[in-house]
């Protein structure tokens, strides 16, 4: 399996893993207790930990989400919560979600070990949001509460490399969306207003994006041989069965 291989294989399990905490009932407890709506939550949760900065730089760090959606969110949570403290008690909830949720997995050790490594090995250039996270002291030190930060790393890390690669291939973000599976679907999800382009002629584009993104990615997991790849790649896809029965 090839640093690339492991990239592609990966995203999958961690996109469902981050799934399973997002969509939690204590995760969206912790938006209700806060007096924010959803909306408010996800997108100051998320860009929080860049800190006191303005909502166009929050739209142009995450991408994929409309910028008038990202003002909308980031200012709603604003009036209530400083968006740093939403992201604060974001990687408490994460932290508490990790130890109970993960602190049973029978290998947990080693997915900690092995994802560590991988996230340190990530360079940061281009990547804001990756950054601000890998930046944020994380406050529970057992074992499941860092794997379950450590799963978040890896998940941002792939979000941000997949906005330089959908931008290096000439595409938009809504061009992106609108040639991927779920289309005008998930264009209405992040908050873009029609008319919406033709996927027709740009599903190729996105393909060669993904396959930038893999490589991009990729170069962290070189820091695994190839056993090792396998090992965390494997772990990943178990741990995410063992969450979705």
């Amino acid at each position: 399996m090839t640093p690339e291989q492991a990239a592609a294989r990966a995203k999958p399990g961690l996109a469902k893993l981050v799934g399973a905490f997002a969509e939690s009932p204590q995760t969206l407890r912790r938006a209700r207790l806060m007096g924010l709506s959803g909306w408010a939550y996800h997108v100051s949760a998320r860009a929080g930990a860049l800190g006191d900065v303005r909502p166009e730089t929050v739209a142009a760090a995450i991408g994929f989400i409309a910028p008038d959606a990202v003002t909308d969110g980031w200012e709603a949570a604003a009036k209530t919560t400083p968006p740093v403290e939403v992201a604060t008690w974001h990687l408490h909830e994460l932290c508490r979600w990790g130890v109970d949720e993960l602190g049973g997995f029978p290998r947990l050790s080693r997915l900690l070990e092995l994802s560590k490594r991988v996230v340190s090995a990530v360079d940061a250039a281009g990547l804001p949001l990756f950054a601000a996270w890998r930046a944020m002291p994380v406050p529970e030190t057992s074992p499941g509460a860092q794997a379950a930060v450590m799963l978040h790393l890896l998940h941002e890390h792939r979000l941000g490399v997949h906005v330089v690669a959908v931008r290096a291939s000439g595409l938009t973000p809504l061009q992106a969306i609108m040639a991927g599976p779920d289309g005008e679907t998930d264009a209405v999800a992040f908050g873009w207003q029609p008319p919406y382009p033709s996927p027709g002629p740009i599903v190729r584009r996105l393909m060669w994006a993904e396959s930038v993104a893999d490589s991009l990615t990729g170069q962290a997991y070189a820091q695994l041989d190839r056993a090792e790849r396998v090992e965390l790649c494997g772990l990943l896809e178990s741990l995410s069965h063992r969450l979705s029965r």
